[in-house]
């Protein structure tokens, strides 16, 4: 829950005399390796591992590397990015001395101050050590009308399945008899002090195909699961799942909301009343983020027609909850609606308004809305431009808020906001971790295949030399409507652009950029277009002699590792490097692998003809050619991934040594899709990959 010049390979060529047949698990060879955790692909991964430990760590530049990624990782001065509850600022913080991490908070009055006095309240080192498990933060969910109680979310490893416990933030201990909820995929909401709502592996037959819930029960505090009673029930072809939500304002109203995801990208709505559930009339590609005075807040994904009111796609609006209640028919109020260049980021309820964090040409805005008996009205709020802006925390138990600010040379800084007059004032600046004197940032566009203008940032050193001569690295997402936007990664400033190199972010069609449209225009048998974005991105840095192939690398995880793999085979002349992170390659079986099943929405499914024939066509797994002359991968993922799972990465890769092509591959035995188990192995991670593009692309 909880984003170019270029012509079609031929199809004869795709599906070339002897090449496997990719439909069938009988004619893979590999499919031994899609076994998780099985003895045979683990000794394959250790052989592995082995090989590419030895050819990065053993690198005299990988010490140094990983030195200064530690560092920068756990460094005690960064910003302690806050949660506000019950008038407490909570954080999860992690370091050299905490790699697991802890729970802790202070008084707003001492998180002001430039080194506020912290009273821990979990120690996850502590407990991980105590239970003899690898405990990671997965977050917490807080009882909201007392906000003290709270279900910890944590993970064994970095996988998405957690275990719920319930915690006292007053006492800081665990509650005795309190709900614990044993692992599972599972989401929850407190539908009382006394009673969750749950979606979980209820057993036999209550997950779907991807492997989410789609029952939902309520549990009472003492209750064995067993005894839970059922409010729910989705369908087990639901390509996602159901989940419960709690929406309340200040004003104290309160209403539990549950959603089916019938799609990656549709729900079906409710409302969950003393009566039963209630399906509320909302658009299917519509989700609700807040209620402020009673009027609850619907972002849309499409045109939304109702009441006489034209709603587009990709803005904010307000409905009375009384009138979802009493089921009359909705007369939605617009907010905001965005022009074709501008998307909404994020929005927060506050007691008494509403925060708007939203890009406009790929920078940060942030806007105040605010209810009142003549409508609503707006403000705009004064902050850094050519700047990515986050909502840090809201509540609505008052007005008060935190927004983080960041651009590519511009350290992290936390700006206090107070809604009812919306003047930020910066609280918190995390100092300069790399050089950037003599860098600057251009965003430039290129032309796509069908004439589209994509927009894309480098950054590079002022007085660099046009001449194709630097090494650069380019990344991108193209996928679920997650905007790519401009942050101070600080990692890759100290160990590339410190070095004279230059970084790209490209912002293709699929990613949430310019809103619902943006990412639309690459959806299923569509998603060629997101490809050729990428390369005529690459094509249009060529042009302008910013780099050139022999010293340019890409790397992308998730969908964003299946954008790589895709680009590795469609355009081997282009890169020199390519790391493939925790990605998605066998296109043709990938709704067999993890939770594959639930991004039918997004790629389509080998069940319809026409989609079976375009994943077959880009298929990276499927794809891979004998005697073509391809830049050396760099594969990496983690064992621990139950989202999309290692045995795409493990099956690329021995398919590459079975034709000999090199390559190098890594798999982390923790950390889930994220590689976030500690910052150990974050640090880990980015100096192997520095260490491999530094060897691909710099000539050293």
């Amino acid at each position: 829950m909880k984003k170019r010049i270029f012509a079609l390979v031929s199809a004869a060529l795709l599906t070339g005399a002897g090449a496997p047949d990719p439909t069938s698990s009988a004619d893979d060879p590999f499919v031994w390796l899609e076994d998780w955790t099985g003895p045979r692909a683990m000794q394959w991964v250790e052989a592995e591992n082995k090989a590419t430990l030895a050819a990065f760590e053993g690198d005299p530049r990988y010490a140094g590397y990983f030195k200064d990624a530690l560092a920068i990782a756990s460094a005690k001065d960064r910003i302690a990015m806050p949660m506000l509850i019950h008038g407490r600022v909570y954080n999860f913080w992690r370091d050299a001395d905490h790699p697991q991490g802890i729970w802790r908070w202070t008084s707003e009055a001492d998180y002001a101050t430039a080194a506020p006095t912290w009273t821990t309240v979990l120690d996850l080192d502590v407990l991980s050590k105590a239970e003899g498990r690898k405990w990671v933060w997965k977050g917490a969910s807080i009882f909201d009308p007392e906000e003290r109680l709270a279900l910890l979310n944590l993970s064994d490893g970095g996988e998405d399945a957690v275990t719920l416990r319930e915690f006292d933030l007053e006492t800081g201990q665990f509650v005795k008899g309190g709900f614990d909820v044993p692992t599972s995929k599972q989401n929850e909401a407190w539908l009382d002090k006394d009673t969750l709502l749950l979606a979980r592996d209820w057993g036999e037959g209550t997950m779907t195909k991807s492997g989410y819930p789609f029952v939902v029960k309520a549990l009472k505090r003492g209750q064995p699961l067993s005894a839970a009673q059922e409010v729910y029930r989705g369908a087990a072809s639901d390509q996602v799942g159901v989940y419960p939500s709690i929406v309340s304002d200040g004003a104290g109203n309160r209403a539990a909301i549950l959603y089916r995801g019938v799609t990656f990208f549709t729900n079906e709505t409710f409302l969950v009343t003393p009566q039963g559930v209630k399906k509320l009339p909302l658009p299917a590609k519509s989700n609700v983020q807040g209620m402020v005075d009673g009027q609850v807040l619907i972002q849309t994904s499409q045109i939304w027609q109702s009441g006489g009111v034209t709603v587009p796609s990709g803005a904010l609006a307000a409905v009375p909850l009384k009138a979802l209640q009493s089921g009359e028919t909705l007369k939605p109020q617009i907010l905001f609606a965005p022009t074709p260049r501008q998307s909404i980021d994020s929005v927060s309820a506050t007691k008494d308004h509403v925060i708007l964090s939203y890009n406009d040409n790929v920078r940060g805005r942030v806007m105040v809305l605010t209810p009142g008996t003549a409508g609503w009205t707006s403000k705009a709020v004064a902050l850094p431009d050519n700047a990515t802006i986050g909502i840090a925390t809201a509540t609505d138990k008052g007005d008060k808020a935190y927004l983080s600010v960041a651009g590519f040379l511009a350290p992290t800084t936390l700006w206090s906001l107070d809604a009812a007059d919306p003047r930020p004032v910066q609280v918190k600046a995390m100092p300069a971790r790399f050089d950037a004197s003599g860098l600057v940032v251009e965003q430039h566009e290129a032309t796509s295949t069908d004439g589209t203008k994509i927009p894309y940032f480098i950054v590079h050193r002022r007085d660099m030399k046009k001449d194709g001569s630097t090494p650069t690295i380019m990344t991108a997402y193209g996928g679920f409507e997650v905007p790519m936007t401009p942050s101070y990664a600080a990692i890759t400033g100290k160990l590339w652009l410190e070095r004279g190199n230059s970084f790209v972010l490209a912002n293709i069609r699929g990613g949430g950029e310019f809103g619902p449209a943006w990412h639309e225009a690459g959806l299923k048998t569509k998603r060629q277009i997101i490809y050729d974005d990428f390369a005529a991105v690459a094509k249009d840095i060529f042009a302008r002699k910013l780099s050139s192939p022999a010293r340019f690398g890409i790397y992308g995880g998730s969908n964003g590792g299946l954008l790589m793999g895709v680009e590795f085979n469609q355009h081997p002349d282009l890169w020199n490097a390519v790391t493939i992170q925790v990605p998605l390659l066998d296109m043709i079986r990938y709704e067999q692998i993890a939770a594959g099943a639930s991004w039918v929405d997004e790629y389509g499914s080998v069940s319809v003809p026409q989609e079976k024939a375009f994943l077959e066509k880009i298929s990276p797994y499927a794809n891979i050619r004998k005697g073509v002359k391809y830049p050396t991968p760099y594969i990496w993922t983690t064992t621990k991934d139950d989202r999309v799972g290692p045995q795409h990465a493990r099956k690329f890769a021995a398919r590459l040594k079975d034709y000999g092509i090199p390559y190098h591959f890594y798999e982390d035995t923790a950390g889930g899709h994220s590689g976030d188990a500690d910052i150990a192995q974050g640090a880990r991670l980015q100096a192997m990959q520095m260490v491999y593009f530094s060897q691909r692309l710099e000539g050293k």
